[in-house]
């Protein structure tokens, strides 16, 4: 079994540093081989950490790939994957934004491969469906209560709780069909929310 951990590198909101995705990808996978290496065959892949994040670049300092290219990325790697006796490749998620992007490229990598590829995320973000407190109503999906909480586990030195600030889209929350996790899917940017560019309660 291949693990690619996919992290990013984008703001998180005034608390938390830009590599917030990465680390937390980095980290559970991490984990993960310690915790099952011994009863499996799993290998772990460097962490990608650059991916697609055009959500966030308006914020200065994020790297973002384009679809095509992220794309592009995943097929070379598989390829090289692809000629070794491993036939199960992972893709272990860190970045919510690029959530339907791995799967079509775990699809497009099972046909063009004939790998078994899947893709595993450390928490599920409420937009694809996850949970949220009530008293982030549902929005906490970046930067909010449930990533700083992880985060902080992980690297509490590069938290800073006397810069965090509720950004939660209270006018989004009412929306019954046009939501996170809702019945309409629409196109967004974190900008949208806020000026900090996170969304939650931290």
């Amino acid at each position: 079994v291949i693990v690619l951990p996919v992290g990013a590198i984008e703001q998180h909101g005034p608390h938390l540093p830009m590599s917030v995705d990465t680390v937390i990808a980095d980290e559970v996978a991490s984990a993960l081989l310690n915790a099952v290496g011994g009863d499996i065959d799993l290998w772990l892949l460097p962490t990608l950490a650059v991916s697609k994040s055009n959500e966030h670049v308006w914020s200065q300092g994020t790297l973002s790939l384009s679809a095509e290219t992220l794309l592009r990325v995943l097929d070379d790697l598989a390829a090289c994957v692809a000629v070794t006796p491993a036939r199960r490749l992972v893709f272990l998620n860190g970045h919510g934004g690029n959530s339907s992007l791995l799967v079509t490229a775990c699809r497009d990598l099972r046909v063009a491969h004939d790998l078994l590829t899947f893709l595993v995320h450390p928490f599920i973000p409420p937009a694809s469906g996850g949970p949220s407190t009530e008293e982030e109503l549902g929005m906490g999906i970046h930067g909010g209560l449930h990533e700083t909480a992880l985060f902080a586990y992980l690297r509490p030195d590069q938290v800073d709780m006397e810069q965090a600030v509720r950004s939660v889209p209270e006018w989004m929350a009412a929306n019954e069909w046009v939501r996170f996790g809702g019945s309409v899917q629409f196109g967004w940017t974190s900008r949208d929310f806020g000026p900090q560019g996170h969304i939650g309660d931290p």
